[in-house]
């Protein structure tokens, strides 16, 4: 009956979401699958969590639409999200709410599932609210270095502050959800850490582009915003930016294990 519950529920959710624009058709039907086995398997407490991402990340960024217009042309995509963010960003959690099923008393099941959705959510929260940031990004790489607001690898103090606050929301929550406030501090650094990971990645081995036309560097391929084909020009051509999402995930989990064990 909970995996009926929860495909009802998750087909409502992706219908709504695409009727809203946060989704585009293949985003919606990949949600679809994530959200049946997150709500199916996992249960409401491993919902919670899901939805508390995407509503505040969906929110998020339609509230500051306008002020990320100039950005378009150096973010890959755009607001409505596609199968490849979804699986990128929801991929890691749903593979342990799978888990789940296998290992229902294993907390650390749990506490994967957090850390990866925590990772995902401050990554979301700092690239949509470091736009509000009144001075241009510093690269992560090179703090003395000032590039421009979208740059991947890009780091801003209103940026930082708000990956901070997005893994602590998702740790507050799983803490509050499991009566376990022992697991915040290491759900909020192990989400924080893999942000700033993201953004490493970002910064050094992502698949950047050029815009002939415009002479800009893009992440989007294979056309730039005003329709030119783009040019590779360095890094890893197939880790873009859905990519990067997810080692983003994989990289909470792998520290959130390595903390507990130290602990």
């Amino acid at each position: 009956m909970q995996l009926l519950y929860g495909f009802l529920l998750t087909i409502i959710i992706s219908f709504l979401a695409y009727q809203a624009h946060s989704l585009n058709k293949s985003g919606a039907i990949a949600a679809f699958f994530v959200g049946t086995i997150v709500f199916g398997i996992g249960g409401w407490q491993w919902a919670i969590l899901l939805l508390t991402f995407f509503i505040t990340s969906s929110a998020f960024s339609r509230a500051f639409k306008n002020r990320k217009q100039n950005l378009d042309e150096k973010f890959s995509k755009g607001s409505q999200r596609d199968a490849g963010q979804v699986f990128g960003n929801g991929g890691i959690p749903a593979f342990f709410a799978g888990l789940h099923f296998f290992y229902p008393n294993e907390p650390w099941v749990w506490l994967c599932f957090a850390a990866s959705l925590a990772a995902v959510n401050a990554d979301t929260w700092a690239t949509e609210l470091g736009v509000l940031n009144s001075n241009p990004p510093r690269m992560i790489t090179n703090l003395n270095k000032v590039v421009e607001k979208g740059t991947s690898g890009g780091i801003s103090l209103t940026g930082t502050f708000a990956s901070l606050a997005g893994s602590a929301l998702i740790a507050f929550l799983a803490s509050l959800l499991t009566s376990n406030w022992s697991l915040f501090l290491i759900i909020t650094f192990a989400g924080f850490a893999a942000s700033l990971f993201d953004s490493f990645l970002g910064g050094t081995i992502q698949a950047m582009y050029l815009c002939p036309k415009d002479n800009k560097e893009t992440e989007k391929h294979p056309l730039h915003t005003c329709g030119t084909q783009t040019i590779h020009i360095r890094d890893w051509k197939w880790l873009n930016n859905d990519w990067v999402n997810f080692a983003c995930g994989l990289f909470s989990v792998i520290t959130i294990l390595l903390l507990e064990r130290l602990i």
